[in-house]
Formats: structure tokens, sequence, C-alpha cells
């Protein structure tokens, strides 16, 4: 067991305790914007979609049923302009970070093979890496990256922690990159619905990959647009010669979502309405905190889209923790998210509207 604990980072929330236990301490309760985790209600729709499931006494399948298919195949095309899509494109998933984590493994990596990401990134894409053994880099361009031994490139537009979008000409020319070099591409776009000041794109759009899906697979989530974080509810869409092995080893694994997600996913995605609404307090509570950080000394980069502000007032990134601490409010410190993260620290709007002015009256 230790062999393969040993191959792994430390932990990076374990850090954040001391700092969670002074900011729990203040008189008017703790403001958590650390972990963008969902705390507004599941829409009645899905729970309906849910309870009238929960009679599932069989095992579910990993592929999912035809109506999941059918739904996530209809929402790619409708809300990412992809074409064509049918189910062997598609693949549920048992929530994304699972997907993260263990996709290198799934693929076959090792050592020897190499896998990289952004510079400031989700720290599971190395994970994943380390649990398969497999060498890992970091990148500005990726196109800069040399491809050989290059098994698996990781994008991630918008970007977490930094809310950074890839725009519609760069992510075309990444494609051609990769596939001119044979580098299979996974686009982590799980935050896609969620633009601000920028409209992202879609690896899947047609502009982007000419029409073909060769070599590169989107990962979508449900956890941020829908609140179904507890509900571990994600899917993949892209290259067959890419998810049909995959299915045949998620097959052997027994990687299925649950008979009741697979219902209330349906639900989800054939609904716009409840992820419009969610929108728009995400984008009041961004504007409410974006306002009190600036007006008490940050400068906010990138956080064009995604759940996030990307914070600093060009100090370490821990005596910035420390100072909000002080005030009651936990954030995430940006080195969890790469080295140059240092002087940053990411804040997250999910949080309710109650604690969002908490914290905006303590920064005042």
């Amino acid at each position: 067991m230790s062999a393969v604990s040993d191959r792994l980072p430390t932990f990076p929330w374990d850090k954040l305790e001391p700092y969670k236990k002074t900011a729990l301490a203040h008189p008017g309760g703790i403001v958590d914007l650390s972990v963008g985790t969902p705390v507004d209600p599941v829409p009645d729709l899905i729970q309906k979609a849910l309870v009238d499931a929960a009679d599932s006494p069989g095992y579910p399948t990993v592929w999912g049923t035809a109506a999941l298919r059918d739904a996530i195949t209809g929402w790619v095309e409708r809300r990412l302009g992809a074409r064509e899509v049918t189910h062997k494109h598609v693949l549920p998933i048992v929530g994304s970070k699972e997907l993260v984590a263990w996709l290198p493994t799934q693929l076959g990596l090792g050592p020897g093979d190499r896998v990289a990401y952004p510079r400031l990134a989700y720290p599971t894409y190395e994970v994943g890496a380390r649990l398969a053994r497999a060498e890992y880099e970091v990148y500005d361009d990726p196109t800069e990256l040399d491809p050989e031994g290059l098994k698996l490139l990781w994008l991630n537009s918008p970007s977490n922690p930094t809310g950074k979008v890839l725009g519609k000409e760069e992510l075309t020319r990444i494609v051609a990159w990769a596939r001119e070099h044979g580098v299979l591409v996974f686009s982590d776009e799980c935050y896609l619905e969620l633009g601000w000041d920028a409209d992202p794109v879609s690896v899947l759009h047609p502009d982007v990959n000419g029409g073909s899906y060769d070599g590169i697979v989107a990962v979508h989530s449900l956890s941020k647009r829908s609140n179904l974080a507890g509900y571990r509810a994600a899917f993949l869409a892209g290259d067959p010669a890419v998810l049909g092995p995959l299915l045949e080893i998620r097959k052997h694994g027994g990687m299925m979502t649950a008979a009741p997600t697979q219902a209330a996913v349906v639900a989800a995605l054939g609904d716009d309405e409840h992820v419009r609404v969610q929108r728009e307090r995400y984008a009041a509570r961004r504007k409410a905190l974006r306002g009190a950080l600036e007006g008490h000394g940050f400068r906010i980069e990138h956080s064009e889209a995604s759940l996030y502000l990307w914070a600093t007032r060009g100090e370490s990134c821990w005596t910035t923790v420390a100072h909000l601490a002080d005030l009651g409010i936990l954030v995430a410190p940006g080195d969890f998210y790469g080295e140059a993260g240092e002087k940053f620290v990411r804040v997250a709007l999910t949080a309710t509207d109650e604690r969002v002015r908490a914290a905006v009256e303590r920064l005042a």
C-alpha cells in the first residue's frame, strides 16, 4: 500500500487547517471561500428525477442508459456547437476528479511517458501522472513542449484556479500542433458555462477541430452548473477511438454512475433555465466580492470565467491567507496550484448570499 501512497504529494488542503481554525473563531463565523463546492439547492426538477429513479435495484451500465447518452449528445451539439455526435462519442464518468486522477493509468501510461498540464493548474493532473508512474511537466504554451514521449496533454479552459480562457484561435493552434505530433489532448472544460468577461469555446467546436474529433476529448461536469457535486455526475465527449477502450477498461473496473444519478443528469442536461438562474447567483456574488477585494487593496488577474477570483496583494500567498483568516475569511493559497501562484490566492464564489455579504462587510 505504501508503494502507491508514497508516489503522491502531501494532500495540500491539510496545510490550510490552522487558518481554518482561526477563521472559525471569528465572532461572526467563518466565510469559507476556499473550496469551490456548491452551496445552493439542487434544482427541483433534478431532485424529482433522482427520486423517481430511486427504485433501482439492478446494476447500472458503465456506458449509461440510452436516454443518458441521448441527453449528452444533444447537449454537446446544442450548447457546444459540436456536430454529428453519436453515442460512440460520449462516455459517462463518476465525477470528473476520478477521471483526471486515473486517466493516465487507464491509458496505459507509465515510466518514460510524459503528461503535461498548465503551469497553474488543478493539482490532480499531477496526481494522475504520479499514480501511473509517468513523468509530468508544466507549460505556458504547450506548442513549445518537446513532443517526444508526450502522451497526454491537458488543457483547462476556463482555468482552475485563474479563470483564464483560451480563445478559439489559440485552441485551434494547439489542437493542430498536437495532431501533427500525435499527442492526445484532453480538455478540461468543467467551467465552460461560467464565462463572465469571455465566452469560452470547446475543443469540440468545428471551428477548433475542423469537424474531426480525432485525438481530442472534452471533460464536462454537472457539479458547478447544476449544483450536482454530491451526485458525482460528469461525462467525456470526443474521439471514439479513445473512448471505446476507456469504456472497456471502466467496465472491468466497475466504474459506473449510479442509476438515479443517470436519471438526474438526463433532467439536468435537458433544462437550461436552472443554469441561467445559477449563473445569475454567481454573477452577483462575483461582482460583490471583486469590488470588496479591490477596495481592500487586491489586484484581480484573469478571472474572466469560472467560479473563482485570482487575487494578489503582491505578498506571499500564506501571508494573505493569514490576513484574511483573521477577518474570518478562508481562501485557498495560490501555491496549491503551482509555484507560479505563490503570491496569489484563489477566492471561490461558492458561498451563500448571506456569507458573501459578511465577507464584503469585513473587507470594507
